[in-house]
């Protein structure tokens, strides 16, 4: 059996000249700094194209504007219902591991999922790169949907816990997906409104998400929640699709699409996608020389999923024991718990050690590191994260048992911090299309962040109005508003378009590995001080009932306020969620100092000299 291969126009070397030319016109742009991390290059001709970088720029060129605003209407419907589905499941999840009486385990089950979303968000910038974006858009949305499914069918908390990592890696990787889209078909003047707007649909699914969990939980059950999704789901992916595939077909007519032209047998094929998935610096000739001339190839290769298989593996044996220790039977001298510990910071060793010595081309570009633009911005994203995670993990479960909220109100009072977020985004994206500097954008979320965070040390109390808590989420939301946007454009403009779905995918990598980092501190938090918090203050005749009452949010809930046992366990709780912000505080000069490592870039001024940064019909 044969297949065939895509033509690629030979590509030509860029000669010192003409990037010394482009740095000049860098610095043109930005009075501070001009040492970009692409050292100048522009993406144009002389930068060698992935197969899924050429075919979107041929699709976008067969839109009209109309086509255009279509397109940005339906990846709008999509972020709508995916933003849906996050606010029903969030807000059911205490109640699906209760229902295994694994309450304090919500943080676990979050963990290994984070980790592998973030880690994988890399692998999905090879796949959109090599097979096209729509290819992607359809693979995340399969795992989406398998994810629900087991969701919806999960047994035990084992099950639930497998289901929502295949469901969260789907969930970022179309998230990410859609940005790309996003970056493909927007200028970078105007990508940040844009994504800002599309960010708009979670200031009504905060509102809807936790009625709905709501009303499914009391009326039917959390799985016809997620059944029910998984169709409305795929209903409105389906046109995304459809467009890409008929623009396809339009574009090739025309003769602009990369067509193909050679054939090759499977194991060619192979050999191929594995060059492919390894190097985009190589040149076609090499390429093709690596495809065709020995089996050296092959070994050369597995550095995708060998450098994916111990970041993730690593991170998560790292972090579980941290939740995981209260269930040992020795604590920390539990043989497992120790061995998870020394293997984790072996793996994370490793994946070093094989990246710097062993591997021909890393999975993980460490040269977009070297830019302190691109580092800042993603160590912005991922300490932002880590901060939030520390005392946001379980947050809901607080508001419900200490303040005696129930679903749709404890729900409103969450998503306040993500409602301001997406009333802040836009006009991020409007701030920063007018003065051009997202750096300068960036120090607005400082005094937020502060406030929001350090104020909740004082409020977070179960004497505290909810008012107070709601005004710290608002606080906490612009700043994460800013910073979110801010930060994606900076990476976004310290690259090229061959570059662009790998550097979004460092950030969003980043911003997974610290909200698993944040959620592990909160898991051990957790795990280690409330069950003694809980035996210590429960009366004596309900002592014996601790680990039930640990166990299910619905327990706790069904001891009225007021009576002995619930003060019991709203003080443990009280006393643990204070230590959660305490630690959440710690990190924020942290930063403020990833912010001000950033060059000064204008980013109006930048493709007003160097010209749009992607092709095709755009925004």
């Amino acid at each position: 059996m044969a297949v065939t291969e895509i033509s690629t126009p030979p590509a030509t070397a860029t000669s010192p000249a003409r990037a010394d030319d482009n740095i000049e016109k860098h610095a043109a742009a930005d009075n501070v700094d001009a040492d970009f991390s692409d050292d100048g290059k522009l993406d144009d001709g002389a930068e060698r194209k992935q197969a899924g970088v050429r075919q979107v720029e041929a699709i976008t060129t067969v839109w009209s504007k109309q086509m255009l605003v279509v397109m940005f209407i339906l990846l709008y419907i999509v972020s709508f219902c995916d933003s849906l589905l996050q606010g029903v499941q969030g807000n059911l999840s205490p109640y699906v591991t209760s229902e295994f009486s694994q309450h304090g385990l919500l943080a676990t089950t979050g963990i290994v999922a984070s980790i592998l979303g973030g880690v994988s968000s890399l692998a999905i910038a090879k796949i959109i790169d090599i097979w096209g974006r729509v290819e992607g858009f359809l693979a995340m949305l399969l795992l989406m949907v398998v994810g629900i499914v087991m969701k919806a069918a999960c047994q035990n908390v084992q099950t639930y816990a497998a289901a929502h990592t295949l469901y969260w890696v789907g969930h970022l990787g179309l998230i990410y997906v859609i940005s790309i889209i996003l970056a493909d078909t927007t200028t970078l003047k105007n990508r940040a409104i844009i994504y800002g707007l599309n960010y708009t649909p979670t200031i009504a699914t905060n509102f809807a998400g936790p009625r709905i969990a709501d009303l499914f939980y009391t009326n039917v059950n959390f799985r016809w929640a997620f059944g029910a999704f998984c169709i409305i789901l795929v209903a409105f992916c389906a046109p995304v699709a459809v467009i890409f595939i008929l623009s396809k077909r339009k574009a090739v007519k025309q003769g602009i699409y990369p067509v193909k032209t050679e054939s090759r047998t499977v194991w060619e094929s192979c050999k191929y996608y594995f060059v492919q998935f390894d190097g985009m610096s190589h040149t076609l000739e090499n390429l093709q020389l690596a495809i065709f001339s020995n089996e050296e190839t092959l070994t050369n290769n597995h550095i995708l999923v060998v450098g994916m298989f111990l970041t993730v593996v690593g991170w998560s044996l790292l972090l579980l024991p941290f939740n995981l220790v209260y269930t040992a039977p020795k604590g920390w001298e539990t043989g497992y718990i120790i061995a998870m510990i020394v293997l984790g910071v072996l793996c994370l060793a490793a994946f070093f050690v094989w990246e710097k010595y062993f591997a021909t081309v890393a999975y993980l570009p460490f040269r977009f590191l070297k830019d302190r633009t691109i580092i800042g911005a993603c160590l912005l994203y991922g300490i932002m994260f880590l901060s939030i995670f520390c005392w946001d993990t379980y947050y809901g479960s607080y508001l419900q048992v200490v303040h005696g909220l129930d679903i749709t109100i404890s729900g409103y009072v969450l998503n306040s911090f993500s409602l301001t977020s997406a009333f802040f985004m836009p006009l991020t994206g409007l701030l920063i299309r007018w003065d051009g500097r997202y750096k300068v954008v960036s120090y607005t979320g400082i005094p937020f962040c502060v406030l929001g965070t350090a104020l909740l040390i004082h409020f977070r109390t179960p004497s505290s109005s909810v008012g107070y808590l709601v005004m710290c989420q608002m606080f906490n939301g612009i700043s994460s508003g800013v910073w979110v946007t801010t930060g994606q454009l900076a990476v976004q403009a310290s690259v090229s378009h061959q570059e662009l779905a790998v550097a979004t995918a460092i950030f969003s990598m980043f911003g997974s590995i610290g909200a698993a980092i944040g959620m592990a501190i909160a898991g051990s938090l957790w795990t280690n001080t409330l069950p003694t918090q809980l035996y210590n203050r429960l009366p004596a005749d309900a002592k014996d009932l601790a680990a039930e009452i640990y166990g299910s949010i619905i327990v706790q809930q069904s001891y009225p306020l007021g009576s002995p046992v619930r003060d019991a366990i709203i003080a443990a709780y009280a006393d643990v969620q204070r230590k959660m912000v305490i630690a959440g505080a710690a990190f924020i000069p942290l930063l403020v100092i990833c912010i001000m490592v950033w060059r000064n870039v204008n980013v109006k001024k930048l493709e007003a000299i160097n010209g749009n940064q992607v092709k095709g019909t755009v925004w």
